[in-house]
């Protein structure tokens, strides 16, 4: 028997044990056993009358979000833990009587990853968790627990002061006060906090200059497993080559694998920054200007592509006081060390713009209408909802090689204005990724979301060049969440990204984890097809 006899030998069986392994569904608790585990929480928790919450709003509002078009699903009970020993309390409960557990971070998700398991289970809030630890300002790290917003970790940096420094003469005791020269860079929507980006493996505006949750910004985490034990994964050193990277399993895990209930973070240094708008006569013009001016070199933190539409939601709903022309922009948020070194870049990007149509190139007046514009973009998708009276939106997430970007963002564009549906615009487009927001009101419009996303997809796998639209789309350089995670709204296409083999992997390593199957079930996870077909 040769190599290739005996490795397809291993594999077949390594399949057999797997699908069977996929067979054995978890058993959850009844509801009796679910009444009993609320009981026995109230007594656990009972000199915190803050911890343990039934409130029928309460239950509903954690298991629901207007950002996204998922059915809302309420949870049976909401805990709020303060502590890493309060988790594991709630695990063990958790584990005797068979209930679901689902981390509820900033509720920002949009994929559904903090709705209810049908059947009932309890909801961890870690908002209570929202402490910074510890900051290391020399070894550029910070220790916080899973609860605190990454912008209120930056407005700390910004506003603590180092410890007191005398002026001039040593001997003098005249002090001043300066801030903490450096930042956490990943930047998605601007209430999510720690434990879900982490969980999502997030990103943001900054992903073009400092990549995403999946480099090394998150250099340890204390978890707490399904088992009840509590585990670091590494220690705060900047650098390990021992073993597995464990941080990693957990990150973009999606609350699956363990809850976070303390993570060291990397920062960075702050630099000087320059805020600059750019409009264009369509998004393809666009798009292919920043493919010229990430090639060019020039120090770029971010670059930002907001269509006519979510222009037009920025003027009206937006939280800046200006108005700004309501066609295909681009923003540039422009970094160098020195002023020099910023106009030097933006006469470079001036001039690349200027050669693909673009026009009314202009900086922000200062740095509160610089503030102002950003923060206007990060609030994009609330203004675009307010489009469209009662809607919710389906939010795309396809990203592809640059090169690609322009023609699929173009054609894109055509097909959403030929549906009807409103659809604004924008993306993260220095590194290939773009959004589009349909916003839906009833099961018909959905229907049309769902036909146009589909015919995105395939647009998206068409533009790879080299690739053809009948193989796996897992050798496509295609990506369908390039930022939000998987959730409830695309654990079907998972297979089709990743391939059965490294989906399945995923599903061994989580049956040997949680063997019951208590930590947010129904997410990340494509469902089996005896599953899947017992469901439908």
């Amino acid at each position: 028997m040769d190599f290739r006899q005996v490795e397809g030998y291993s594999l077949a069986n390594r399949r057999d044990a797997s699908a069977s392994a996929s067979m054995v569904k978890p058993q959850y608790g009844s509801r009796e056993d679910y009444a009993r585990a609320i009981e026995e929480l109230k007594k656990t928790f009972a000199g915190d009358e803050d911890a343990v919450s039934t409130n029928a709003d309460d239950l509903y509002s954690h298991g629901f979000s207007v950002n996204d078009y998922h059915l809302g699903t309420p949870h049976t009970v909401v805990l709020y833990p303060t502590c890493t020993e309060d988790v594991v309390k709630v695990v063990h409960v958790a584990t005797k009587y068979r209930m679901p557990i689902i981390a509820y971070s900033g509720g920002t998700s949009l994929e559904g990853h903090f709705r209810g398991y049908h059947s009932g289970g309890i909801c961890l809030d870690m908002s209570r968790m929202n402490k910074i630890i510890e900051i290391h300002e020399a070894d550029s790290d910070l220790v916080c627990q899973p609860g605190v917003c990454w912008s209120d970790i930056n407005d700390t940096l910004r506003q603590k002061g180092q410890s007191l420094r005398p002026l001039g003469n040593p001997m003098l005791k005249a002090v001043y006060l300066i801030e903490i020269p450096l930042f956490f860079p990943l930047d998605p929507a601007p209430t999510a906090t720690i434990g879900g980006m982490l969980s999502t493996g997030c990103s943001g505006t900054n992903a073009v200059r400092y990549g995403t949750g999946k480099a090394e910004w998150f250099l340890n985490a204390t978890v707490v497993l399904p088992s009840g034990e509590v585990i670091k994964t590494r220690r705060r050193s900047r650098k390990s080559s021992a073993g597995f990277d464990t941080t990693k399993l957990f990150i973009g895990a999606e609350g699956t694998l363990g809850i976070v209930t303390e993570v060291t973070i990397r920062l960075t240094p702050v630099l000087p920054t320059a805020v600059a708008v750019v409009h264009f006569p369509d998004v393809r013009k666009a798009t292919e200007a920043v493919r010229e001016v990430t090639l060019s070199g020039v120090g770029i933190q971010c670059v930002e592509l907001l269509d006519d539409l979510c222009m037009h939601a920025l003027n009206q709903y937006g939280q800046s006081e200006n108005s700004w022309p309501e066609k295909d922009t681009l923003l540039f948020k422009l970094q160098g060390h020195n002023k020099a070194s910023l106009v030097e870049s933006g006469r470079v990007v001036e001039k690349i713009v200027a050669r693909h149509g673009g026009f009314g190139f202009k900086y922000a007046k200062d740095d509160q209408e610089a503030e102002d514009l950003w923060e206007t973009r990060k609030n994009a998708l609330y203004a675009c909802l307010a489009l469209v009276s009662g809607s919710r939106a389906w939010s795309t997430d396809v990203c592809v090689p640059v090169s690609k970007l322009p023609e699929l963002v173009y054609e894109t564009k055509k097909d959403l204005a030929s549906t009807g549906l409103t659809a604004p615009m924008a993306g993260h487009v220095g590194d290939g990724n773009f959004h589009a927001a349909l916003l839906v009101r009833d099961e018909e419009e959905l229907n049309i979301a769902r036909e146009v996303v589909s015919r995105m997809v395939h647009r998206a796998i068409a533009l790879d060049g080299t690739c053809e639209l009948d193989r796996p789309m897992h050798m496509q350089k295609v990506f369908l969440s390039g930022e939000h995670g998987v959730g409830i709204g695309k654990k079907e296409y998972l297979v089709e990204e990743l391939g059965p083999g490294t989906v399945e992997l995923m599903k061994t390593v989580k049956r040997a984890i949680d063997p019951l199957g208590l930590f947010n079930p129904g997410k990340l996870y494509p469902d089996d097809p005896a599953e899947e077909k017992l469901r439908k």
